[in-house]
């Protein structure tokens, strides 16, 4: 089993990791501030100008340690980790099921048949908690609209109609995400999607969020074996992390959605800690940063109930499961492959 708070984040800029003995050691003006046992290390991750020393670059390696490197507002830009040790069978399978496009569509199905009942979900119970508020008719609408959409990918003969079915419920969703906001409004407006850059702070937060659980994610697939670049649903694209990406879309709403909106509605974060640049993109001070990746490490370790294996889990550990259900299918040893669906 993998844990799942063993993830370093290293915001402070100008810091350097360097490897001490068995240790990895982060200093900051030439001062220790920290140090972390390797062997409780599952992943590592830096922010802006963080460095590591090749050193301590090739001990991760060895211990299959991921290193990644992402700009100080959270986009991806490099990831080192060792030698691939997955099962070279279980990934050509991979390669020829993501070639088949029955194969790919059949799982492509079950992701995002996740994601929307998953979103529907998020809906439903926004329009239970506050039955008086002024949205609550749209969110239902829009749970209705996505049930539909769910009756629609039954039907989806390819991996194209099941995009266009995710497009189209995505757009239902984000519609009306404006309305799970029930806090703090002066400060914290949805008024659509936006990414690369993000337009606002509840945009800037939720690219941030999906940020860190598609390293999550890859590095639970790389764990079982698999390519964490070779999707179904998402396409081949150089540096894209497809089959994290397919992963991650079962989790959008129940992982990262509703911390971003606990976040907001809790008033933990603070409208005046986001910054606009001249571009008009918004990302968020450091301390907003901190906040953020503290509450994302203690989410996921709140205990669940797995909805198909039966066994009570720590939210953390579910992407692992999944990895793990996800290659089970491949092998043969599983009919479908059956996704993560909050109950």
């Amino acid at each position: 089993m993998k844990k799942h708070h063993n993830t370093l984040f290293v915001t402070t800029q100008g810091a350097y990791l360097a490897a001490e003995g068995e240790t990895v050691v982060v200093r900051v003006d030439g001062k220790d501030k920290a140090q972390f046992p390797l062997h409780m290390l599952e992943g590592v991750v830096c922010f802006g100008q963080v460095s590591c020393s090749p050193f301590l670059l090739g001990r991760c390696a060895e211990r299959g340690i991921g290193v990644s490197f992402l700009t100080e507002r959270g986009r991806f830009l490099a990831r080192v980790q060792g030698p691939v040790t997955g099962n070279v069978l279980l990934r050509r399978t991979q390669y020829r099921l993501a070639d088949d496009p029955e194969a790919a569509a059949r799982v492509a199905r079950s992701v995002v048949l996740a994601k929307l009942a998953n979103s529907r979900t998020v809906l439903l119970r926004a329009a239970r908690d506050h039955p008086t508020s002024p949205g609550v008719e749209d969110l239902r609408a829009a749970a209705a609209g996505l049930a539909r959409a769910i009756d629609r990918l039954e039907g989806a003969p390819d991996v194209d109609t099941v995009r266009g079915v995710e497009g189209d419920a995505a757009r239902l969703y984000f519609d009306v995400f404006d309305h799970l906001i029930v806090a703090q409004k002066g400060g914290f407006r949805f008024h659509g999607r936006t990414r690369r850059p993000p337009r606002d702070s509840v945009n800037a937060l939720l690219s941030f969020v999906y940020v860190l659980l598609t390293h999550d994610v890859a590095s639970a697939l790389e764990a079982v074996g698999l390519d964490p670049q070779v999707g179904f649903l998402h396409r081949d694209r150089p540096g894209r992390p497809g089959l994290a990406l397919d992963l991650v879309e079962e989790f959008r709403a129940f992982m990262a959605d509703r911390l971003v909106l606990s976040l907001v509605n809790r008033r933990q974060i603070s409208a005046e800690n986001f910054v606009q640049g001249e571009t008009g993109a918004v990302w968020m001070d450091d301390e907003t940063r901190k906040t953020v990746l503290v509450a994302y490490q203690e989410r996921k370790q709140e205990e669940i109930r797995h909805p198909y294996l039966e066994e009570t889990t720590t939210v953390g550990m579910l992407w692992h499961l999944q990895a793990l259900l996800l290659a089970r299918f491949l092998r043969g040893d599983l009919d479908d492959y059956p996704p993560f669906v909050w109950r």
